[in-house]
C-alpha cells in the first residue's frame, strides 16, 4: 500500500496538528506501510526564513520519505506549484492521499488534483469546519467553500475527524459525507527524566503547554487562577508555549500573567524534547481552558505523562476525559473554571488517581499503534471500494 501524506507544512511553528502527520507516518511505515509527505519548506507567516531543507527530492525519515517544496508564488499562503506538478505526475504511482487542512490552497489544490487523476483522497479538515472557526473572514471562507472545499468534500473518500464532537458540530455545505472518526496519537514517554530546571519548582503545578493564542481561553485561565491565589489556594503556573506567528498577543499574555500573579508563575516560552517531557512530568495537573479544540494533542501528551488534565467542553475528548475520570471538565465561564481548579487542588490523593486513569486512557485509545491500526484499516476499505 503507498500512501501520500499532504499538508501545507510541517514546522514546529504550526503546533501539533501539523506535527501529528510524522507521528502517524512513522507509525504507519511501522507497520509496513509506503508512506511519503508532500509538504512545503513554510516556516511561519510573520517574516521568517523558510526551513533549510533538501528541495523537491525524498528525504529518508523513521522509515517513510518527505518530499520538500519551495513555497511559490505565494509563500504567505504555504502554496507550491512544484508541489502540485509533482503530485500530478506521480499520483497514478499510489494508492490514497490523506490530505491534512482544509482552507489551505495547497491542500485545496491537491484535492482537486487528486480527484482529476482519479487517487482516492482523504481530507482532515483540522478544526476548520468548526462553525466558531468559520466566522474568521466569514465572506471569504464562504466564497472558497463554494469554489473548491465543497466540491474537494463531495469528491473524498471520506473526512477525517479526530473526534465524535468535531464530527457532530463540523460544516459540510450541504455535502453527505462518509466520517471517520480517529483520534490523534500520542508518542508514550520514556522512564522519567526530570531536569533539575523544572525539579525545583514548587508544588502543585499547573502546567499550560499549548499556542498561546485567543482560542486557547487565556482570558478565561488568567482570572480564574488570580480568583484562587486571592483565595488563599496555593499553586505555581507554568506557561509554556509561544505563538511566532502573532508574537505582540504573546508578549501581552506574558506581561498580564507576571502582574496578576506575581512569585506565583514560571514563563518558560516553547519547550520540546527532553525539556516538555520533564515539564509535562512534573506538573500536578494540565490546564487547557479553549474555546473549541478539534482533539488538543497536548492534552493526550500530558495524560500519556501521567499528568491529568482540566479541559473546557470547548476540547473535544472532554467525554473521554470524563468518562474515564482522567481529569475534570468545566465550562467555558471563569467561575467553572475556578471551581473546577479548587476542586482537583484541593484533592491531592484524587489528582494522583486520575493521572494513573490518564495514563491508562492514553494507551488504550492514543497511542500510535492503536491510531495506525485504525487507520489502515480505513485505508484498505476506501481502496478496495475504490472503482480505480
Amino acid at each position: 500500500m503507498r500512501i501520500l501524506q499532504i499538508v501545507p507544512s510541517i514546522s514546529l511553528v504550526y503546533g501539533g496538528p501539523s506535527q501529528m502527520v510524522l507521528g502517524l507516518s512513522a507509525a504507519l511505515a511501522k507497520a509496513g506501510i509506503e508512506v511519503t509527505i508532500l509538504t512545503t519548506n513554510s516556516n511561519g507567516d510573520a517574516g521568517q526564513p523558510p526551513l533549510d531543507v533538501p528541495l523537491n527530492c525524498p528525504v529518508e525519515q523513521d522509515g517513510y520519505q518527505i518530499r520538500y517544496f519551495r513555497c511559490s508564488p505565494f509563500r504567505r499562503y504555504k502554496f507550491s506549484l512544484d508541489l502540485l506538478k509533482w503530485l500530478n505526475d506521480h499520483a497514478k504511482n499510489y494508492d490514497l492521499a490523506h490530505i491534512h487542512a482544509l482552507f489551505s490552497p495547497v491542500s485545496s489544490v491537491a484535492a482537486t488534483v487528486a480527484r482529476y487523476q482519479k487517487l482516492p483522497y482523504i481530507l482532515r479538515p483540522l478544526g476548520t469546519l468548526d462553525p466558531a472557526d468559520l466566522q474568521k473572514k466569514k465572506l471569504l471562507k464562504k466564497v472558497y467553500a463554494a469554489l473548491l472545499e465543497k466540491p474537494n468534500i463531495a469528491g473524498a473518500s471520506a473526512i477525517h475527524f479526530t473526534s465524535l464532537e468535531e464530527a457532530k458540530v463540523s460544516e459540510r455545505f450541504g455535502v453527505k459525507t462518509k466520517d471517520l472518526v480517529i483520534p490523534l496519537g500520542v508518542s508514550l514517554p520514556r522512564q522519567e527524566k526530570e531536569e533539575t530546571e523544572f525539579a525545583n519548582l514548587p508544588s502543585p503545578v499547573i502546567l499550560f503547554m499549548s499556542r498561546v493564542a485567543p482560542k486557547k481561553g487565556l482570558d478565561l485561565l488568567i482570572p480564574a487562577l488570580q480568583n484562587l491565589a486571592n483565595s488563599g489556594i496555593d499553586f505555581h503556573f507554568v506557561l509554556a508555549g509561544s505563538n511566532p506567528q502573532d508574537p505582540e498577543y504573546e508578549e501581552k499574555i506574558r506581561s498580564q500573567i507576571s502582574i496578576t500573579l506575581p512569585g506565583k508563575v514560571t514563563i518558560t516560552g516553547f519547550v520540546r524534547g527532553d525539556r516538555k517531557l520533564s515539564l509535562l512530568q512534573k506538573a500536578d495537573l494540565f490546564l487547557l481552558p479553549s474555546y473549541y479544540e478539534n482533539f488538543g494533542i497536548a492534552v493526550a501528551e500530558a495524560m500519556a505523562a501521567g499528568t491529568p488534565v482540566c479541559i473546557t467542553r470547548g476540547v473535544y475528548i472532554w467525554e473521554d476525559i470524563l468518562n474515564a475520570e482522567a481529569g475534570w471538565v468545566c465550562d467555558r465561564t471563569v467561575e467553572s473554571l475556578t471551581a473546577t481548579l479548587r476542586l482537583a487542588l484541593q484533592n491531592p490523593a484524587e489528582i494522583k488517581r486520575r493521572g494513573l486513569n490518564a495514563k491508562e486512557l492514553t494507551i488504550k485509545n492514543y497511542s500510535w499503534q492503536a491510531i495506525a491500526e485504525q487507520t489502515i484499516q480505513a485505508y484498505q476499505q476506501i481502496i478496495s471500494d475504490s472503482p480505480n
